[in-house]
């Protein structure tokens, strides 16, 4: 596996990544909610989005990360790769992409998807806070982690 930048002809196979691993992990999300967090994930996120993608060796993406500077903005690995190691690898490659210099690495999440809150904490990322809304006012408490 290696990681380089997304390319526009990766937001096919990113989008797919995306659906696959919210509908493995985000069961508290409502119907109408996923549809239209779907909608702006294929429409807005992901052709837009600088992103980092982990990809295996016939260069096929198998996990993406969002990062703006020393925050994770999205990571999300297909639900067939999990427990390989990819998302550690790609926690590892936002502490070094992000120069961190003594800034801690942040990453939101949301507070009843438990699989991804035990990654997290796994990696040694701490809760430093929690917001009862996600940041578009919908009812999906989010946790905020810090790593240092």
């Amino acid at each position: 596996m290696r990681i380089r930048r997304s390319r526009p002809a990766d937001v096919a196979r990113l989008h797919a990544i995306w659906r696959e691993a919210v509908l493995a992990t985000h069961d508290f999300l409502s119907a109408e909610d996923f549809a239209a967090i779907d909608a702006t994930v294929h429409d807005a996120y992901l052709p837009r989005a600088a992103l980092w993608v982990a990809v295996d060796g016939e260069d096929r993406p198998v996990a993406f990360m969002g990062l703006s500077e020393a925050h994770v903005d999205s990571l999300f690995v297909d639900p067939a790769m999990h427990g390989r190691g990819i998302g550690a690898a790609m926690i590892d490659h936002a502490r070094g992409a992000a120069g961190l210099g003594g800034t801690a690495l942040s990453v939101d999440v949301n507070e009843q998807n438990d699989k991804a809150v035990g990654f997290y904490a796994h990696l040694g990322f701490r809760v430093a806070g929690r917001s009862e809304r996600d940041d578009e006012g919908r009812p999906y408490p989010l946790l905020h982690m810090t790593m240092a």
